[in-house]
């Protein structure tokens, strides 16, 4: 596994400390939630991933799923989006543009999601490398199931990949496996569901193409083998975000209000039923700021950094301590969330201190918390409440209290749960390192060390990680 390491000095009379903790670093400030994959960006512009690998979609040169956050780009990275496949669980590409417009691809590429002119070979069907397709004024993106979406800095809508339900919007049923034209101007903001996709207009309209059997188009029609290749006008105006799921779709307007339609088959809608609807249907009336979508649950946030979810929870996605779905909204985070992402059963979220949290299911360890979680007839062990998975850079960090007997007790905040080991050193020029104790991190992470160094020599302290 690649990792960062950071390392903190500090000096007292007679002592020194030093603190390394792998995998820590900078902030986390942004998140994508494939069907069974994660990524993330830290505050220095570097790309993470976790999970499922079968088609390369971590982009680490391998096939192999992995339950540790894998650095993939080390700088530069602007924008991500990661897709996938609930009727092929195995698939599952990604997306990401640099700080120079330039477009990054990688994993499946069966139907030419990847946009590179071709379509991907069996078995593993994609790239398991980066792959520039585009090399400047890509501004946002968007991964599907198994089509995606690109928005240009003149805000022209591209397209490419599977086209069966006409998400693509290009008038066809065929696909494409390089980027074309669908919308010239004007084009704001950009979704991908898993067969439906969704886009914004300068003037605050909201547009729609793909399947419609659930009536996640919004546009009043809903049937089986139902299908729009063009893009139709939904909403007239004031539409401000979108997030597409796998059957159903979510929108905010300029007041705050959070609106609703498609697939309610696992109550995702929110609206105390389990009915799908054709229509936008208004949920929560203001403060929304923030929404995201999976396969068959919802996300929010609203004004005061509360976070709350509606729909399925059978891996615990939902993060409310149950495996029950539920189809009305359930604040679950009080406060201090700042970005949110839904994937096919798990969920992520970002708090306002740069820390990533993650819930739901983990059998190919998209989680990134180490382990794998197991599913039986009997039910998924997956967690189903909020882990840390990555820390901001201020939260480790060592303080010390210096006694008049010499003895110094050394505060450091960790995750909660996990051992930490206390090791000295006479010397960092031929170090040799002896563990003094181990203790696990309490509630918080909080955890104290007291022994007393040898006030005549300069002795060297470090806190690391312990199995």
């Amino acid at each position: 596994m690649k990792t960062l390491k950071l390392q903190l000095m500090l000096y007292l009379p007679g002592v020194m400390l030093l603190l390394s903790i792998n995998g820590m670093g900078q902030s986390v400030t942004k998140i994508a939630a494939g069907y069974d994959h994660t990524l993330f960006l830290k505050s220095d512009g570097s790309l993470w991933s976790m999970g499922l690998n079968y088609n390369g979609q971590l982009g680490d040169g391998t096939f192999d799923n992995t339950n540790r956050p894998q650095l993939i780009a080390t700088s530069n990275v602007a924008v991500i989006a990661a897709g996938g496949d609930s009727y092929s669980v195995t698939k599952g590409h990604s997306l990401f543009l640099k700080n120079d417009g330039s477009l990054w691809v990688l994993g499946d590429n069966q139907y030419g999601q990847l946009g590179d002119g071709t379509y991907g070979d069996f078995p593993h069907y994609g790239t398991n490398l980066p792959e520039m397709i585009i090399a400047t004024n890509v501004l946002a993106l968007a991964a599907g199931g198994s089509h995606s979406l690109l928005l240009k800095s003149d805000g022209s809508l591209w397209a490419m990949g599977n086209n069966l339900n006409g998400q693509l919007g290009d008038g066809t049923y065929t696909d494409a496996d390089r980027p074309e034209t669908i919308v010239a101007s004007n084009v704001t903001a950009i979704a991908a569901g898993e067969n439906h996709s969704l886009f914004l207009k300068k003037d605050g309209s909201l547009w729609a193409m793909g399947v419609d059997i659930d009536g996640e188009l919004g546009d009043g029609k809903s049937g089986i083998n139902l299908h729009v290749n063009i893009p139709e006008k939904i909403v007239a105006y004031g539409v401000t975000a979108i997030a597409a799921g796998g059957f159903h779709s979510l929108f905010l307007k300029n007041d705050g209000s959070l609106w609703v339609m498609g697939g309610n088959s696992n109550g995702q809608l929110g609206d105390g039923y389990y009915n799908q609807t054709n229509l936008p249907e208004q949920i929560v009336a203001s403060n929304v700021t923030t929404i995201a979508a999976g396969e068959r649950h919802s996300l929010f946030i609203k004004r005061d950094g509360s976070m709350w979810g509606m729909g399925q929870n059978d891996s615990g996605e939902l993060g409310d301590g149950s495996y029950n779905q539920t189809n009305l909204p359930e604040q679950i985070v009080a406060n201090n969330v700042s970005a949110i992402a839904a994937g096919g059963n798990h969920s992520l979220y970002i708090k306002t201190d740069g820390s990533l949290w993650a819930m739901g299911n983990n059998i190919y360890g998209q989680l990134g918390d180490g382990t794998n979680a197991t599913f039986s007839l009997y039910g998924s062990n997956s967690p189903n409440h909020p882990e840390q998975i990555v820390v901001n850079p201020f939260y480790n960090k060592i303080s010390s209290q210096l006694f008049g007997t010499g003895s110094v007790q050394l505060s450091f905040v960790g995750i909660a749960g996990k051992n930490y080991t206390l090791d000295w050193s006479a010397s960092l020029s031929l170090p040799s390192w002896k563990p003094i104790a181990t203790n696990p991190a309490g509630f918080g992470g909080t955890l104290i060390f007291t022994n007393t160094p040898d006030p005549t020599t300069n002795n060297f302290w470090r806190i690391r990680t312990a199995p």
